[in-house]
């Protein structure tokens, strides 16, 4: 009899801390609601939506896209930039958006969300992502941005999609170029110019066709054409930047152009600037490059995963990423030249030292 009294008391305990369980759990699902929904309203009474050129989204109205961004979770996200997460959103079974949201409050986010929107409003470009729109409000910003449906060049490089999907040659050299069309335009067609300061094979992003789009300007920088460089922080990826911008603060289209050579090393070689094996070996990507184009041993840096290709291609690619890697800034080309030189690949004609 006693342990029967003892069974059911138990029996009663868990009965209460089950039922107590799901009220806390309630509860605490009720405040997550009930503050999900203070900020949509507050960002609905103060929020603005605009739209540069999207007639995908002229019908969409500021409450149906904040409600369907409230309900973005961790498995939306799609990427992280400098100073955001990057969500994919979709509006229905044809339509879809890369989303950033930058929380306020944080300058380096409030820097970032301008920078980009100075630096895209007015860009239209086949190589550069379209930036359709923005949504401000009290808590957070929103930067909507065309989606690029294939992802980064580094997944296909180094992530989960390298074992699924290798790149030849002739997609490599068709993203190579596409990127350098879009960084040559930022350099040299746009009124300020446009310093990217944050190229990089995760911020060359894929379109439908597999053309090279470059992405992500949290950090870029505007520059009057009478100007030779711009005095800022030093930022940017390890692995990329240019040697004088550590000396030196001043960031300059040179600077992008020897972040443009570290990625067409990594077209070439298939290895991070950062790979662990230089690490072992105390070297890096771009050293270990030049001695091999010096010794005239590109065949021994060329990535496992190219079997097929022309070798003399292969070769003048190399060349060109040298050229952008040398050491003083005055010696490397501009994009508009590493364009031309990425172009001339394709006639057999010998790179010329310009």
């Amino acid at each position: 009899m006693g342990n029967a009294h003892i069974l059911a008391f138990y029996i009663t305990i868990c009965f209460v801390a089950f039922i107590v369980s799901k009220i806390v759990i309630a509860v605490l699902l009720y405040q997550r609601w009930s503050r999900k929904r203070k900020v949509f309203q507050e960002s609905l009474s103060g929020g603005k939506m605009v739209l540069f050129r999207s007639p995908t989204m002229q019908s969409l109205t500021s409450e149906a896209f904040l409600k369907k961004t409230m309900k973005l979770t961790n498995k939306d996200i799609i990427g992280s930039g400098g100073y955001g997460t990057v969500y994919r959103l979709t509006i229905n079974d044809s339509i879809s958006f890369a989303v950033k949201r930058l929380n306020k409050g944080s300058a380096d986010g409030d820097r970032g969300f301008e920078r980009e929107l100075d630096a895209m409003g007015d860009i239209k470009h086949r190589n550069i992502v379209t930036l359709h729109g923005y949504y401000t409000a009290l808590h957070f910003n929103l930067l909507i941005y065309e989606l690029m449906p294939n992802g980064s060049l580094d997944a296909y490089l180094h992530g989960k999609l390298r074992e699924k999907y290798v790149l030849d040659w002739p997609l490599r050299y068709k993203i190579a170029v596409g990127a350098a069309r879009g960084i040559s335009y930022l350099h040299h067609d746009c009124i300020p110019h446009i310093i990217h300061r944050d190229i990089k094979s995760s911020n060359i992003l894929l379109d439908q066709n597999m053309e090279g789009r470059v992405s992500d300007f949290g950090l870029a920088t505007l520059m009057e054409p009478d100007q030779t460089h711009v005095s800022t922080f030093v930022a940017g990826t390890f692995g990329y930047l240019a040697p004088e911008y550590f000396d030196t603060g001043r960031a300059t289209a040179k600077g992008d152009v020897y972040s443009f050579g570290v990625v067409l090393l990594e077209l070439l070689t298939g290895k991070r600037p950062t790979d662990e094996t230089f690490v072992e070996t105390g070297t890096k990507l771009v050293t270990w490059v030049k001695a091999v184009v010096d010794d005239e041993r590109e065949e021994f840096a060329i990535d496992n995963g190219l079997v097929d290709f022309p070798a003399n291609e292969v070769k003048n690619a190399f060349s060109v990423a040298v050229k952008c890697l040398e050491s003083e800034p005055s010696k490397r080309p501009t994009m508009a030249e590493v364009l031309k030189m990425l172009e001339q690949i394709k006639s057999d004609k010998p790179i010329s030292d310009s």
